[in-house]
């Protein structure tokens, strides 16, 4: 390649991350609230996040015990609102009701059972429903690709039906908005990327291309059923001459038939690729940030720029 053809390249690959970061600034300043807080990961991740700017953070749980961590990662409290409440089935539903007041724009999970932090979520009184079924949202920094990829779900529905992947497809739509994208690729992806009634995936998949085309789904161009190739790799759209389709290796979107295809890729990139991502909860009120144990430092900040952004986008929007 030649040397104007790197520089164009690199010029390329600037879409990722920093551009979230970038985008945070321009947003008004954000509030998590952190249920559970007495955690190193998190408190970590908390503090970068108010050390950037990113946002600032309540932190409720067992004062004691935040206290002690805290000392011991060298962070300053004097700043941070913190309601002590060691019960953390208490602490989980004090930490959402800030949420669903609006006193906190995005809600994060601390050291708490993923099951009982979902259940505050989902409270009736305090939570944050929106009448819409949750999903989740991994957006990646990929090199060698000049965009950002989001990959939708790969974490939370199981065997979502034709339904759950429009709820799906709705969910991420502000998600891309907020990362700057205004009309998303979304590739309903499978094994292959023609229908056949014997792969229900490709059926599906073509279903909801039809819907798009019809305008029961809006605000997005939808293309399946799409190989994973065709959908990130315009090299191999070209080899396969799929050049009649309306993504070709352009997607911005990889809508998952199953959980495990998305577990699958997302962990295959994660732990074999040089990369940068961060994950929410949608179809919430506020963005929800419930990173795992194994995710990086680095994840976590990365999770709570990309719920700031969200949050903004979903204030927008009204």
């Amino acid at each position: 390649m030649s040397h104007q053809g790197r520089k164009e390249e690199s010029k390329k690959m600037k879409q990722g991350f920093d551009d979230i970061m970038a985008r945070v600034k321009k947003c008004a300043k954000k509030t998590v609230s952190v249920s559970v807080a007495q955690d190193s990961a998190v408190l970590e991740a908390v503090k970068e996040a108010k050390a950037r700017g990113i946002a600032d953070a309540i932190l409720v749980g067992d004062e004691g015990k935040i206290r002690e961590i805290a000392a011991q990662i060298g962070m300053d409290l004097t700043d941070y609102e913190i309601i002590d409440e060691p019960d953390m089935i208490a602490a989980s539903l004090k930490a959402v009701k800030l949420a669903h007041e609006g006193k906190a724009d995005m809600y994060m999970k601390g050291i708490i059972d993923t099951k009982d932090f979902l259940k505050s979520v989902l409270d009736k009184e305090v939570g944050l429903r929106t009448g819409k079924p949750l999903s989740h949202v991994a957006v990646f920094e990929v090199p060698g690709i000049d965009r950002l990829l989001f990959l939708t779900d790969v974490a939370f529905m199981t065997y979502p039906t034709l339904e759950d992947k429009v709820h799906i497809i709705e969910n991420t739509i502000p998600v891309c908005n907020a990362c700057g994208i205004e009309m998303p690729k979304v590739a309903p992806l499978a094994a292959v990327e023609v229908v056949n009634p014997k792969m229900p995936a490709t059926v599906e998949a073509a279903e909801l291309t039809k819907m798009c085309q019809e305008g029961r789904i809006s605000g997005c161009v939808i293309d399946g059923p799409l190989s994973l190739d065709l959908a990130v790799d315009p090299e191999a759209a070209k080899h396969k001459g799929a050049t009649d389709r309306k993504i070709q290796g352009d997607a911005d979107v990889l809508l998952f038939p199953d959980i495990h295809a998305g577990n699958l890729v997302y962990k295959a990139i994660v732990h074999m690729v040089d990369m940068r991502n961060g994950c929410i909860l949608t179809g919430t009120k506020v963005p929800v940030i419930l990173t795992s144990r194994s995710d990086s430092f680095e994840t976590k900040v990365n999770s709570i720029a990309l719920a700031a952004v969200v949050s903004e986008e979903l204030q927008k929007q009204g």
